[in-house]
């Protein structure tokens, strides 16, 4: 396994600013670093090459999907809009070395609306067009496309793993997969074993987050049968801690984050990769 970190564990958005977390990633004992593109603007390429090639630390790219990127809009300029910003993710990746590129792509992260089944078949509908577009884009410089399933409270659209398949399915697109995560997996699915067998060879990157996004093994996840389900499908990649502070007020309000997890994100994330590796 490559044991990463997700940059939201302590800023927001990432820039030159917060390089120091490349050293920080590499003093825990992680191998990588996810870094969130909220702001292409503030992504200076060179500058995290070489803190990349300096620290030994991989780095990955996942994006932010607000409502202004939403690919499945019933408004065709945010459309346009959520299309450029993956493709800017792409590009980035592809700078960076990261051979893929993760997030709920399909749709903008908070909007769960009540639709109606035809309102609905055209969200599909717009989400697949639009997937397909970016997916060849990505293909075209040897990018995958992890998409994530969230849960409930975070989307209206593709909440399980059998959702995310099916839109994988109708896109058709070898370079696209899944970015399965255990919190939101530990909400929607019936069993979270399960639904990772199910996922199967589709599974391209993996986050391993407590039940209340605090730290791993300081929570109810049944890790055993995550090990146990991992193993079965053969995955053996990424596997990255996904966490939030209080302290980043825009981005605990839209996850629901209204009390620290842990004493200091450094806790969190050193304890929990402590505790995948002796899992793991």
């Amino acid at each position: 396994m490559k044991f990463g970190a997700s940059t939201f564990i302590w800023v927001s958005p990432f820039s030159d600013d917060t390089l120091d977390l490349f050293q920080k990633a590499h003093d825990m004992g992680f191998d990588t670093l996810e870094i969130c593109i909220e702001s292409p603007e503030t992504i200076n390429i060179d500058s995290i090459v070489k803190a990349s090639k300096e620290t030994e630390i991989e780095v990955i790219i996942c994006g932010a999907f607000g409502h202004d990127r939403d690919i499945s809009s019933d408004d065709l300029a945010i459309r346009e809009q959520g299309v450029e910003y993956i493709k800017a993710c792409i590009d980035i990746a592809n700078q960076v070395g990261s051979k893929l590129v993760s997030g709920p792509m399909y749709s903008a992260t908070g909007k769960t609306n009540l639709l109606s089944p035809d309102e609905k078949a055209k969200q599909w509908d717009l989400a697949v067009e639009n997937m397909k577009i970016v997916s060849e884009y990505a293909s075209e410089k040897g990018i995958k496309l992890a998409i994530e399933p969230l849960n409930r409270f975070e989307t209206d659209f593709i909440n399980t793993v059998a959702q995310g398949l099916e839109l994988i399915g109708r896109i058709d697109a070898d370079n696209v997969g899944l970015l399965i995560d255990t919190f939101h997996m530990n909400i929607e699915e019936k069993n979270t074993g399960d639904a990772i067998r199910l996922a199967g060879d589709k599974v391209f990157n993996f986050h391993a987050c407590a039940n209340d996004r605090g730290t791993p093994g300081n929570d109810n996840i049944n890790w055993a049968e995550v090990k146990n389900a991992l193993s079965d499908i053969d995955y053996n990649d990424y596997m990255v801690i996904e966490a939030f502070n209080s302290g980043i007020t825009e981005i605990a309000k839209a996850v629901s984050l209204w009390r620290e997890l842990a004493t200091t994100p450094d806790e969190l994330a050193s304890n929990g990769v402590r505790f995948l590796k002796a899992i793991f």
